[in-house]
């Protein structure tokens, strides 16, 4: 094969696609790690009193909610973010509270199928727990748990079955997420006596089936000290 001929088969060789302008910053996806971000950015406004209760419930709902970058930004962006962008190196403490680092807690993923599945006792929680009950039940039990970061999120679905979370009785929990179709939620929401108590937050999905989450009398948030970080 000559010269000429190698050319000519170069040529008919596919070029590579070009897409065009590049996806700009704010239709990018956002990430778990992005939407945590910007809650604890809130949650910091909430504390120096830059917002209010509702102000802070209403832009974390829509936290949680959003899709991209674009739509998390608008949401701090009267706030001061500078202190909050940067990792700190010790753990984060406001109020009675101290919170480890956040890889220090389990984030687990509960299924029950035809059965169930439970997490309880004595453990370190994370900031999210995925529960998901068909024909079987969840049971989360946090009474004794360590709370590892000032957000909890469980997400549920309860198809055929139940989801069942019990809580101290000196942290905030809300609820209103759930969505039932022949089926329902029982979350009894309330508010901490200390506006730096972890907060839990329930959402997901109920069909033909319920997510039930209450306090437990006597029990109390544990604190997240520095004996329980060199343990």
């Amino acid at each position: 094969m000559d010269e000429s001929q190698l050319q000519k088969r170069a040529q008919e060789q596919p070029q590579p696609v070009r897409t065009g302008k590049p996806t700009a910053e704010a239709d990018l996806r956002a990430s778990d790690a992005d939407r945590d971000r910007i809650a604890d950015i809130l949650r910091e406004a909430l504390a120096e009193g830059r917002l209010d209760s509702s102000e802070h419930s209403e832009r974390l709902d829509q936290v949680y909610a959003a899709k991209t970058m674009g739509e998390l930004e608008p949401l701090v962006r009267d706030l001061p973010v500078g202190r909050t962008t940067a990792p700190a190196p010790a753990p984060a403490a406001r109020g009675g509270y101290h919170y480890a680092p956040d890889p220090s807690g389990e984030n687990p993923n509960l299924v029950g199928i035809l059965g169930g599945a439970e997490r309880k006792g004595r453990w370190r929680v994370g900031h999210r727990i995925t529960a998901v009950a068909i024909m079987g039940g969840v049971e989360i039990d946090l009474t004794e748990a360590t709370f590892t970061s000032p957000e909890l999120v469980i997400h549920c679905t309860a198809i055929m079955g139940g989801v069942s979370v019990k809580l101290p009785e000196n942290v905030t929990l809300r609820g209103g997420g759930v969505v039932g179709i022949m089926g329902g939620s029982d979350v009894k929401a309330f508010e901490a006596p200390d506006a730096d108590a972890p907060v839990v937050r329930i959402d997901g999905f109920a069909f033909w089936g319920g997510v039930e989450a209450k306090a437990k009398r006597g029990k109390k948030v544990k604190d997240w000290t520095k004996k329980n970080l060199e343990s």
